[in-house]
């Protein structure tokens, strides 16, 4: 009886235990969402009223993010939208040909492409490339004592590195998509056109006649998305970085996984209720 007694009270309080650390993780999680969620409101604010208290966001600083968010990215976003375009190109055609529609390929990758792939492919390559960069670099002042040296003359880090962050991330993720829409779509007319035997004008043409302004839309809406969230989770993870070279190299790895977890669960959320219509 003792031993059976015993056994119950380790299981309970193993259970109390395991309770216990869900509610700490939650309230963590929650305490996190809204220190990001503040985060988001003093960027904006700083984008829309910081010229009123002479404290603008710098364009140049903007434009810095823009070079290095977006024009540094291009030759590889185009490179892998390229190959995403061959790819599902290579399955389209293997699918529809049992049933004798190989040139329905074209609708295919035009509408998988601009709503899906396209965004989906920049996000996930923005956050591993300049998410990381970007809570390493804000990490480091924050290890350096920078930012503490920012608020002692009077700037505020949030005006002068989160900022310029957000604008810059929301105006290049976006573009990044337009040109990863394009090379999708002639990754697929490269090989659409060897497969078989489409001339590319016709190919263009065909393409033009499949897509509709909302499939353009809903990818432009997604890269909007996925810029706020790379931006403000790799700006949150450098603002929270803990102590030392370890800290700095932790919070990069949580900012990579954390952008790239977030931004997929976003684009079911969001291909859902895009999609709505069509699915009723």
């Amino acid at each position: 009886m003792a031993a059976k007694e015993k056994l119950s009270g380790n299981i309970i309080q193993r259970s109390a235990i395991f309770l216990e650390n869900i509610g700490k993780r939650f309230a963590a999680g929650i305490e996190e969402l809204g220190y990001v969620m503040v985060l988001f409101v003093e960027c904006v604010y700083w984008v829309l009223t910081g010229f009123r208290r002479k404290q603008p966001v710098r364009v140049a600083a903007v434009f810095k993010e823009v070079r290095e968010i977006g024009v540094n990215a291009l030759l590889i976003v185009s490179v892998l939208c390229l190959a995403v375009g061959v790819m599902l190109s290579i399955q389209g055609i293997a699918t529809l040909k049992q049933f004798g529609q190989e040139l329905w390929v074209v609708d295919l990758v035009a509408q998988s492409v601009t709503r899906e792939f396209a965004p989906l492919i920049v996000g996930i390559l923005v956050a591993g490339r300049s998410g990381s960069a970007i809570t390493a670099r804000i990490g480091t002042m924050n290890e350096s004592q920078e930012l503490d040296a920012l608020r002692v003359i009077g700037i505020n880090p949030v005006r002068h590195l989160a900022a310029p962050v957000l604008v810059g991330m929301m105006i290049s993720v976006p573009l990044l998509t337009i040109v990863g829409d394009f090379m999708g779509i002639m990754g697929s007319a490269l090989f659409t056109g060897t497969e078989i035997d489409m001339p590319l004008d016709v190919y263009i043409q065909r393409t033009f006649e499949a897509l509709k302004p909302d499939d353009i839309h809903q990818g432009l809406i997604k890269a909007s998305v996925f810029a706020i969230i790379i931006a403000l989770v790799g700006v949150s993870n450098g603002f929270q970085v803990g102590s030392g070279a370890e800290g700095v190299g932790r919070s990069t790895t949580r900012s990579v996984v954390l952008s790239i977890s977030c931004i997929v669960v976003a684009d079911m959320i969001f291909t859902y209720f895009l999609n709505i219509g069509t699915l009723t």
